[in-house]
């Protein structure tokens, strides 16, 4: 006997979609972890030193234990996250989010620390650490896809050879990765 409140599936319907996909930087803890590691020696260094020179004050203390604070804000990675049409960066300064299927531009800023930067239409921007996507296959094929979704629609107007450009990184790394693995090195 059927009630009138009983759920009933409808015929010909399509099954849910399976729920979006988020990928992560998969070595952000342990880049996390080797900054905690380089701010704790240097502490460590300066008060040993300082206290082996019997030079050490609370005051003192206090100023290496800044130091190492810093040196740690400095080195503290970026949180990386891609899913279907975005992908964001939490870090120091609050998480920045841009759609990645509504990019308008990508930019590689070269320097002592590489940068890309990304724009989407919306006037978001986020900048991320090129070998993060090296090093993390599942966020740069997210990226690499919805950057050709921008790309078809027309709303990707300059970035093409920057992505080109990561695209070919990352190709030479995975040949090395595999010339490795097989012992062809």
């Amino acid at each position: 006997m059927e009630r009138r409140n009983d759920t009933r599936e409808a015929v010909g319907a399509p099954p849910p979609p399976p729920p979006a996909e988020v990928t992560h930087d998969r070595l952000w803890a342990r880049d996390l972890r080797s900054s905690a590691r380089c701010a704790g020696a240097l502490l460590a260094l300066l008060l040993l030193i300082d206290g082996a020179a019997g030079t050490l004050t609370d005051l003192r203390a206090a100023l290496w234990i800044t130091l190492a604070v810093l040196l740690f804000l400095v080195l503290c990675p970026a949180r990386v996250a891609a899913g279907q049409g975005w992908l964001s960066a939490r870090g120091l300064r609050g998480t920045r989010r841009v759609r990645t299927d509504h990019l308008v531009s990508v930019r590689c800023l070269d320097g002592v620390g590489q940068r890309l930067v990304l724009r989407d239409s919306f006037g978001s921007r986020v900048e991320i650490d090129p070998r993060i996507l090296v090093t993390n296959p599942q966020l740069w094929r997210r990226l690499d896809e919805d950057a050709r979704v921008s790309d078809h629609r027309g709303s990707l107007t300059c970035g093409a050879t920057a992505l080109h450009r990561v695209a070919q990184r990352i190709d030479r790394e995975t040949a090395l990765t595999v010339f490795k693995v097989s012992g062809l090195d």
